[in-house]
Formats: structure tokens, sequence, C-alpha cells
């Protein structure tokens, strides 16, 4: 029963690192599973995954929509990248070298962190902001073909080492398509509501190294957690919201090259 309780508590943390950052999870989960409950990866990443295969963070999707966040065709496209994106991502996955790969993915991670916390601005002091507003500013639209783009990148990388998709969308449509920082969580989050993980999920359960309890306890505490995420994510100043992104990208960069350093 300890066990199953320890299960619960750690899909709530997800849940609420989901909702704050328009993540998937798995950043959170597979290294705990591992860690604290001495699971192997291939068993860590398919309960993340199983996990996050129900749309989970609906009630945070809802919560970001009703503040004006979301835009839900620009989520739909993200999701159908996603989709596609995971099978050449388990493809690339036997095939390229794992080290070489994260250490890239560690360096886009760095190189965005550092751009949000904007050090220079630190040092010479505030100015005055700029009103939020929260998803018709004066951000870059594509085409869709764009946003499935977008997707299938995130897709490759979700499939290549088990989590990070939402980590590649956030910055890509802050950075370059001029999302608001919450906007951009809560489109990635919306996207990451339909069952983008499947096809992996598929391969892990054939396999033999899904445990189904431990997935609908980690989905149920996710359920709760996304919701108090999203609150709290929604009462930050953009600012604010912006410089803690940029912290919790940095302590995943670190986590990316020290694992496969």
């Amino acid at each position: 029963m300890g066990i199953e309780i320890g299960i619960l508590i750690l899909g709530i943390l997800a849940g609420v690192m989901s909702g704050l950052f328009g993540i998937g999870g798995g950043i959170i989960m597979v290294p705990a599973l591992i860690a604290i409950f001495g699971m192997d990866m291939l068993n860590a990443n398919a309960t993340s995954l199983a996990a996050m295969l129900l749309p989970v963070g609906v009630l945070g999707v809802i919560t970001y929509y009703k503040a004006g966040y979301i835009n839900i065709r620009e989520s739909l496209w993200l999701s159908v990248g996603l989709l596609a994106g995971s099978f050449f991502g388990a493809e690339l996955a036997v095939s390229v070298d794992v080290k070489v790969l994260s250490k890239l993915y560690a360096a886009f991670l760095l190189y965005v962190a550092v751009g949000y916390l904007d050090i220079p601005k630190l040092i010479r002091g505030k100015k005055h902001e700029k009103p939020e507003n929260p998803i018709d500013g004066e951000r870059i639209r594509h085409s869709f073909w764009i946003y499935v783009a977008v997707g299938i990148l995130a897709g490759v990388i979700a499939g290549l080492f088990g989590k990070g998709g939402g980590l590649v969308i956030v910055p890509i449509l802050i950075k370059f398509f001029h999302y608001n920082p919450k906007a951009a969580s809560a489109t990635s989050l919306a996207a990451l509501q339909l069952p983008v993980g499947l096809p992996s999920v598929i391969v892990y359960a054939e396999g033999g190294y899904l445990n189904w309890i431990y997935a609908g306890l980690m989905a149920l505490g996710i359920l709760g957690g996304v919701f108090f995420g999203t609150k709290l994510a929604i009462k930050l100043p953009a600012a604010i919201f912006k410089k803690v992104y940029a912290v919790f990208l940095l302590g995943v960069a670190v986590y990316m090259v020290y694992k496969y350093i």
C-alpha cells in the first residue's frame, strides 16, 4: 500500500508541473520511478507514457481556456505532429547516439533558459512591463503545417527520451512564435491531451513492461495536480512565470547532461 500511495503522490507532483509548465510530466515521473521506486528504465517509461494516455490534464486545459490562453485549432495541429513524430523518435532511438543528441537537447534548453532570464536586464534593474495579453498579442501567426512540424520535432524528442515533448513545444512557441509564456504552456498542455504516446505504450505493453495499476494511480494523481498547477500559473505575473520556467529549464538541462554524460 505504501508504494501505491507514493505513486499517487508522485502523480500529483507531476500534474502540478504539467499544469504549470505545459509539459507531459515524464521529466518528473521517469527519474522518480527509477530512483525512488526502483523501476528499470523501460518500466518507468511505460508507466509514465501510459499515465498520460487519458486526458488527465483536461481540468487544467479547461481552466486555461476559460482564461483565454488556448487556441484549440493550433493545439490540434501540434497533436497531429506529436503523434507522427513519436514513430520517427522510436526509430531514431535504436540508431542514433543518444548521448550526443541529449547534449544538443540540453544546449537548446540552456540557450532558451538564459534568454528568458535576461541577465543584462536583471543587472540594469526592472523596467515597466507591458500589460499581459493572454493570446492575441503581437505574436507571429503561421499556417497549420508549421504547427504540425513543431509537433513532429517534439514527438521525435519524446520518442527518444520517453519525455520532453512539451519542453520543445513551449520554448519554440515563446521564442519564435512570440506566444505569451502562459499561452504557450496552455497550448502545449492542450496538445498533449490526445493519446499521442499510444504507439509507444503498445510497444511497451507487448514487451511486458507496463504496470497498469501504477499507471492508473499516476493518472489519478496527475488529474488533480494539473488543476492546481494551472491555477498557480494563471495567478503568477507573466514576468515571474517566465523566470520560474527558465529555472525549471536549467534544471532539466543539467539533468540531461548528467544522465547521458
